[in-house]
């Protein structure tokens, strides 16, 4: 491929911890999350209120960090370390994203177990996409982006075997 706005690329990382309550254990994902990616963790609320889970409309139910650029390469590599950079083919979308869970935090590289903080898993979701997508977010003239231009399923998991060396089970 030589056309530039034809070479997929990772737009964002986002890595995500879903508690399912406020208070401290929300605290110790964060400060997990912040160990692990060195940025500062939002607050996720919940969208819907599930009784049987106790859990209300916008209560704090978890945190997550979006990464961009250096830093989530930087962060997926880590992250697909741990899994033996091995995916199974699921875990892609129709769209070209991938998302992926890892259980314990303490498996990453130099992360030592802390029997204040407990053990944290975690989900990771990669977006995947071409140069271009800013047209259908951008205030002025917006557009569609042609069917030819998206990302496939097939083009995402192409783009993880050639830049990644990932190994993507059936």
């Amino acid at each position: 491929m030589s056309d530039t706005m034809r070479q997929p690329r990772i737009e964002k990382v986002v890595v995500n911890i879903g508690v399912g309550d406020a208070g401290e254990r929300l605290v110790k994902a964060q400060k997990v999350l912040e160990m692990l990616t060195k940025q500062k963790p939002v607050v996720t609320n919940a969208k819907v209120t599930n009784r049987d889970l106790g859990v209300r409309e916008g209560m704090p139910i978890g945190c997550k960090v979006t990464l961009r650029g250096e830093d989530a390469e930087e962060f997926l590599k880590r992250a697909l370390w741990i899994r033996e950079n091995r995916v199974a083919v699921y875990s892609f979308d129709p769209r070209g994203n991938l998302s992926f869970g890892i259980t314990d935090y303490t498996d990453f590289e130099g992360m030592k177990y802390d029997p204040q903080i407990g053990i944290f898993g975690m989900d990771v979701s990669v977006s995947i996409t071409r140069p271009g997508h800013r047209i259908v977010r951008r205030r002025i003239m917006k557009r569609k982006i042609p069917r030819n231009h998206m990302m496939s399923k097939e083009e995402a998991v192409k783009f993880m075997r050639e830049k990644f060396d990932v190994e993507v089970v059936e």
